[in-house]
């Protein structure tokens, strides 16, 4: 666990006094370092590009930043740090510039150095309080989630990113960590690729065992074609939910998800 300053971007104007906000809108995205497969058979003529550029790559996340502008919190999974194939751009700072979210942080779990930096993000449009990066148990090394701190109706809120592993032995272990992390906290919104179903998680994961919750099963993967439920958007009863969703931005071979989130009751102010 690495407790760390979220970085604004290098554009970044003196910050604005503002009241807290009242809702949140939430968004999450496995970008697959932008190379956007529509197809089962993409998976093989586009393999070279996870490790060169590609012209078509900075396209697709010109696409993704415009997707994000009306969002406050995005998490990102499957981003490059800023390696040969991603031009040495680090996407989480080209999508932060390009999608309005002045303030973001990048976690890269798997450091190929020159050739490829397997990383997950967060972006967001209002100062993160805190940002603590989490390595995530597994037999191959190469998994970790994201733990910030931002303020709703002046409570934190903590969210968690997180891209889980394929294996379900892993995963489970995976699981368990982020369970023991957030079962105590108040307010809190599990986000992320989870590579499981929303039923699996909260019924027969350690996930159980917390307070988080979703009703909505959405399906985002494949996106020209869903038919699994690999994305979530996980939140504990303090926080609610309105208008979550899929959207049908096909950037990537997952669909994002987006939800907006306001505290359940509001805490009455206290006579000083």
């Amino acid at each position: 666990m690495t407790m760390l300053q979220p970085e604004p971007v290098a554009s970044e104007l003196s910050a604005l006094a503002i009241s807290p906000p009242e809702s949140l809108r939430l968004l999450s995205l496995n970008v697959q370092v932008g190379i956007s497969n529509r197809s089962l058979q993409h998976y093989l003529s586009t393999l070279w590009q996870h490790l060169l550029p590609s012209s078509v790559r900075m396209s697709t996340l010109d696409k993704v930043g415009g997707l994000l502008k009306p969002f406050d919190i995005v998490a990102l999974q499957e981003v490059d740090g800023g390696s040969f194939r991603s031009g040495f751009h680090c996407q989480a700072r080209w999508l932060s510039q390009h999608g309005g979210l002045q303030h973001w942080h990048v976690q890269t779990n798997r450091d190929l150095g020159f050739w490829a930096q397997h990383s997950n993000a967060v972006l967001s449009r209002q100062k993160m309080q805190s940002v603590v990066e989490h390595t995530l148990p597994g037999f191959v090394p190469g998994r970790g989630a994201i733990e910030v701190d931002v303020v709703l109706e002046g409570q934190a809120v903590t969210i968690v990113i997180a891209h889980l592993a394929l294996g379900k032995r892993t995963r489970m272990r995976q699981l368990h960590y982020l369970a023991d992390l957030l079962q105590d906290r108040e307010h809190a919104v599990l986000m992320g690729d989870f590579n499981a179903s929303n039923t699996w998680l909260l019924e027969s994961s350690p996930l159980s065992r917390t307070r988080l919750s979703n009703q909505a099963s959405l399906h985002t993967y494949p996106s020209w074609r869903p038919k699994k439920d690999l994305d979530h958007i996980l939140v504990t009863p303090s926080l609610m939910v309105s208008n979550y969703r899929v959207l049908q931005d096909r950037v990537s071979d997952h669909l994002p998800v987006a939800m907006d989130i306001s505290l359940a009751s509001r805490q009455p102010n206290v006579p000083q």
